[in-house]
C-alpha cells in the first residue's frame, strides 16, 4: 500500500497536512495506487511519497484519506459518508483471452471441442457459452498472478478470460491472444476505470482529487452504474454493458443473461451530453450520482447520463429482465 504526504505551508512555513492513500495488497492494486500517487505528485509538486501499510478498510477508521479501487469492484450504492471523488481515464474495458502456452496461435473459435476455459465471472461465462457452444467453462479464482500460474503450470485450462486493463497495467500485454469485442462479450459496469474513494465530508480532499476526473469516463460510468443499480444487479447475476461517446451523444448498450446464456435481453439507447462546459452546480451542493461526486463537471450532462442508465434498465425490466435475473440469482445461490 502507498501513503503520500501533501505539504501545505501556512504563513510561517509549517507543514499543515499529510494525505494518506490506502489500497488492497495485490500487485495490481499497488500498481494502480502508484499511478494515482504519481499523477497527484505531478499536479501538486510538494507531494512526498512513502511506502506505508495502510489497510483497505482504513478509510472508515480515518486512518487514510483516500482509497484507490478498480471501479468495477465498487457497489453502485456506497455506505453513507463515502463517495467516489475521481474516476480516471478508462483503459481498454474489454475482456481478453489468455491461452495456455500449448495453444499459442489459436483463438476461442479454433480451440478444439470441449476445451476448458477458466473465468470467475458469470457475465463472461453466460455470453461466451452462447457465442462459443463448443467450449466448456469452469470457475477459476485468485488474483491475476494466481490465475496465470494456474493456467501455465497445469493442464486444467486451455485458456482463461481476464480484463484487458489489468493485464496492461501489469505489463503483460504479450500474453493477450485475443481481445473480445462487444459482439462476443460485453464488459462489466465500470471495467477498466480506476476510482478514488474518499469521505464525503472531506471537501478539501474531494477538491484535490477531482482534477483527476476524466469527463467521458465519468459520464459513461454514471450511465453504466445507474443501469446496474436500477436492475438491482451485482456480481451474482450476469449483467453486461457497452458505452461509447460520439459527437456529443452517449450510447449505452445493456444486457442481462441467464446463467447459460440461452435467455437474454439486450437493448441500446442514447442521449445528448452536449453542454457549454459551464459548471452550473454550486460547489457547496456536492451532488452524488450513483456514488460519484463530480462537481467540476456540468450537472446536466451527468443527469442525462444517469437518466440514460435508468431508462435503459426500465426498458429491459418491461421486457422481462427481472425474471431472467431472479432465476439466475437463485441458480447461482444454489450452486
Amino acid at each position: 500500500c502507498i501513503a503520500f504526504m501533501f505539504s501545505q505551508q501556512d504563513g510561517n512555513g509549517k507543514v499543515s497536512r499529510v494525505i494518506r492513500i490506502g489500497t488492497r495488497k495485490s500487485q495490481l492494486a499497488c500498481i494502480q495506487t502508484d499511478s494515482v500517487a504519481e499523477k497527484l505528485k505531478g499536479l501538486y509538486p510538494d507531494v512526498h511519497i512513502e511506502i506505508g501499510d495502510n489497510l483497505f478498510t482504513a478509510l472508515e477508521r480515518n486512518e487514510v484519506d483516500l482509497v484507490v479501487h478498480s471501479l468495477k469492484d465498487l457497489p453502485t450504492a456506497l455506505p453513507p459518508g463515502f463517495t467516489i471523488g475521481a474516476v480516471l481515464k478508462r483503459e481498454n474495458p474489454h475482456d481478453a483471452v489468455v491461452l495456455h502456452p500449448k495453444n499459442t496461435g489459436k483463438s476461442l473459435d479454433t480451440l478444439p471441442d470441449k476445451s476448458v476455459i477458466g473465468t470467475s465471472s458469470l457475465r463472461r461465462a453466460a455470453q461466451l457459452k452462447k457465442r462459443f457452444p463448443h467450449l466448456e467453462f469452469k470457475d477459476i479464482r485468485g488474483n491475476l498472478n494466481t490465475r496465470l500460474k494456474k493456467l501455465d503450470e497445469k493442464d486444467d485450462f486451455s485458456a482463461i478470460i481476464l480484463a484487458a486493463a489489468g493485464l496492461r497495467r501489469m505489463g503483460w500485454e504479450s500474453r493477450v491472444s485475443q481481445i473480445l469485442g462487444p459482439e462476443d462479450c460485453m464488459y462489466a459496469v465500470g471495467q477498466g476505470a480506476i476510482a478514488i474513494e474518499v469521505r464525503a465530508k472531506d471537501k478539501d480532499i474531494l477538491e484535490m482529487v477531482s482534477v483527476l476526473h476524466d469527463p467521458n469516463t465519468v459520464l459513461r460510468c454514471i450511465a453504466e452504474r445507474a443501469f446496474l443499480r436500477r436492475l438491482e444487479g451485482g456480481c451474482s447475476v450476469p449483467v453486461a454493458v457497452h458505452t461509447e461517446v460520439k459527437a456529443s451523444q452517449l450510447y449505452l448498450t445493456g444486457a442481462v443473461y441467464s446463467l447459460d446464456g440461452s435467455d437474454s435481453l439486450k437493448e441500446t439507447m442514447q442521449t445528448s451530453i452536449a453542454s457549454d462546459n459551464k459548471v452550473e452546480e454550486r460547489v457547496d451542493e456536492w451532488v452524488q450520482r450513483v456514488g460519484v461526486t463530480a462537481n467540476n463537471m456540468p450537472g446536466p450532462a451527468q443527469d442525462a447520463s444517469e437518466k440514460l442508465g435508468l431508462d435503459l434498465a426500465n426498458l429491459l425490466l418491461s421486457k422481462g429482465a427481472k425474471e431472467i435475473l431472479t432465476v439466475a440469482r437463485e441458480l447461482n445461490d444454489a450452486q
